[in-house]
C-alpha cells in the first residue's frame, strides 16, 4: 500500500469526520463554560459596583472624597477604579484620568480606562458605574475586568493542550484502522480472484468474530458452499443426461439401421418405427421432465399461486391411482378427513402427491398396501404416502431426491430417477418440508402451513 494511499480510503475518512465532529462539540462545550463563567462574573461584578455606589452615594458630601480614597487604599489587588468629576467633568479626586464618554447614569458599561496611581499612567478594561448626584458631580466606580480575559486564555490553553492530542490520536486510529481494513480487504481480493479463476474450494478468511464483515465472509463462505454444490450437482447431471439419452438413443440408431438393413415388409418397418418412436419418447420424456424442474425452481410459477383445498386434491389422486394400484393387486388405501387450505399452485401439488403414490405402487410387491392420507398435526397439514415395500436404506434417503439417482433395488424398474426431484422442488417452491423415512417400508410425507 502506498504511503499515502490509506487517507483515501473510507474508514480513515470518516474517522476525520468523527474527530472533526468531537472537535466541534468540545469547541461548543468550551465556548459554553467561557461564556457562563464570563456572564456570572459579570454579574457579579455589577452587583459589588452597585453596593459600592450605594455606600458612597449615602456618604455626606463632605465625606465621598474620603470614601473613595479609603477604598482605593484597602484595594491590593488593584483591582478597583473610582473618581470623582466635576459638572464640568474636571477630575475631583480618585484614580481616573478622565471621564469616558459615552457612560450612561446607572447602567453597568464595559469601558477602557487610563489609571493613574503614584505617578504612573496604565491603561485596563474595566467595569464601569457612573452615577449623577444631585450637586451636578458625578461619582464613577468600577473593577478591572482582565480576570475574565485571564479566563479565556485559560480555556484556549485547555482546549490546545486536549484538543491536539485527541486530533492526533484520532489521525493515528484512523491510519491504523484504514491499514487493517485495506490489509483484510487485500486478503479478501486474493481469495476472490482465485475463486474467479476456477478455485472453488477457496473461502473467505474469518477469525471468529461477530463484527459485521465477519458475518459477511460466514454468509459468503455459506453462499460459495451451496455454488460449489450445485456445479458438482450440474456436473454430474450433465454426465447422468448424456449416459440416460445415448442409451435410448443409441436403441434407436441401432434398431434403425438393422431396418433398413433387414426388415422386407411394410409390417416389419412399422415395428421397427414404433419402437424407434417409443425411445425417442424415452429420450424426450427425460429432456421434458428436466425442463419441468428448471421451471419449477427458477419460480415461474409463483404468480399462480392461490388457496388449495387438500381434501379434494388427495382424493382426486387416489382415484386416479387406484385402478393402477388394483391391477398390480396393492392395497390403496385413502384418508382425507382434514379439511385443510394451504396457499399454493394445485397443479403442482397434485404433480408431487402423484409422484409420491406413483413411486409407492411401482415399489410396492403384489399384495402390499400403500396408505395416502391427509393428517393434521402440530397446526400443520401433512400429506402422508406410506407403503410395505422394500423401503429406503437411511444412507439414499438424501440422494433419493437428486436427479438420476435410482437406487440399487430400482434399477430393474422402468423409470427416469427424476420423479422425486421433481417432488423436492415443488416442495422447496412452496416452503414446505419434505421428508421420507422407514417405519418400516417407506413413508413420504409434505409438510404445509395451514392458512
Amino acid at each position: 500500500m502506498p504511503p499515502l494511499e490509506f487517507v483515501h480510503t473510507s474508514t480513515f475518512r470518516w474517522t476525520l469526520a468523527a474527530a472533526g465532529a468531537f472537535v466541534a462539540c468540545t469547541l461548543m462545550l468550551f465556548a459554553f463554560v467561557y461564556w457562563e463563567t464570563a456572564a456570572y462574573m459579570t454579574v457579579r461584578i455589577d452587583g459589588l459596583l452597585a453596593e459600592e455606589k450605594r455606600i458612597v452615594v449615602a456618604e455626606a458630601p463632605e465625606r465621598r472624597l474620603t470614601e473613595i480614597d479609603r477604598r482605593l487604599r484597602n484595594d491590593p489587588r488593584r483591582i478597583r477604579i473610582a473618581g470623582l468629576f466635576a459638572a464640568d467633568g474636571h477630575l475631583i479626586g480618585g484614580n481616573i484620568e478622565s471621564l469616558p464618554a459615552g457612560l450612561e447614569p446607572d447602567v453597568p458599561t464595559d469601558a477602557v480606562v487610563v489609571r493613574v496611581e503614584a505617578g504612573h499612567r496604565e491603561i485596563q478594561d474595566v467595569r464601569l458605574l457612573a452615577h449623577a448626584l444631585p450637586s451636578g458631580e458625578t461619582v464613577v466606580l468600577g473593577r478591572n475586568i482582565d480576570e475574565i480575559a485571564d479566563i479565556a486564555r485559560i480555556v484556549e490553553r485547555s482546549l490546545a493542550l486536549g484538543l491536539v492530542p485527541a486530533v492526533g490520536l484520532a489521525v493515528v486510529i484512523g491510519m491504523v484502522l484504514s491499514l487493517r481494513a485495506h490489509r483484510r480487504l487485500s486478503e479478501v481480493n486474493r481469495k476472490i480472484r482465485r475463486i474467479v479463476a476456477g478455485d472453488l474450494r477457496e473461502r473467505l478468511p474469518t477469525r471468529g468474530g461477530a463484527d459485521p464483515f465477519e458475518q459477511l465472509a460466514v454468509s459468503v463462505n455459506g453462499m460459495l458452499d451451496d455454488i460449489e454444490a450445485l456445479i458438482q450437482e450440474i456436473a454430474g447431471v450433465g454426465d447422468d443426461i448424456a449416459h440416460d439419452l445415448r442409451t435410448p438413443l443409441t436403441r434407436v440408431r441401432v434398431r434403425l439401421e438393422r431396418g433398413r438393413n433387414h426388415a422386407t415388409t411394410v409390417e416389419e418397418l412399422r415395428a421397427i418405427a414404433d419402437q424407434a418412436i417409443a425411445g425417442l419418447d424415452q429420450s424426450l420424456a427425460v429432456v421434458t421432465a428436466l425442463l419441468r424442474i428448471a421451471e419449477i425452481e427458477h419460480r415461474r410459477r409463483l404468480e399462480g399461486f392461490n388457496q388449495v383445498r387438500l381434501a379434494p386434491l388427495v382424493r382426486e389422486v387416489g382415484d386416479l391411482y387406484d385402478p393402477i394400484a388394483e391391477d398390480k393387486q396393492v392395497t390403496l388405501r385413502l384418508d382425507a378427513a382434514d379439511e385443510a387450505v394451504v396457499h399454493g399452485d394445485r397443479d403442482l401439488l397434485f404433480e408431487a402427491v402423484a409422484n409420491l403414490v406413483d413411486n409407492a405402487v411401482k415399489f410396492t410387491p403384489e399384495g402390499g398396501f400403500v396408505e395416502l392420507a391427509l393428517l393434521r398435526h402440530e397446526g400443520e397439514s401433512t400429506i402422508r404416502v406410506r407403503d410395505s415395500g422394500p423401503g429406503i436404506p437411511a444412507i439414499e434417503r438424501e440422494a433419493v431426491t437428486k436427479r438420476f439417482y435410482r437406487a440399487d433395488k430400482s434399477r430393474g424398474t422402468t423409470g427416469l430417477g427424476l420423479g422425486l426431484s421433481l417432488v423436492a422442488a415443488i416442495v422447496k417452491l412452496h416452503g414446505f418440508r419434505f421428508t421420507i423415512t422407514a417405519a418400516p417400508g417407506c413413508t413420504a410425507e409434505i409438510a404445509c402451513p395451514r392458512v
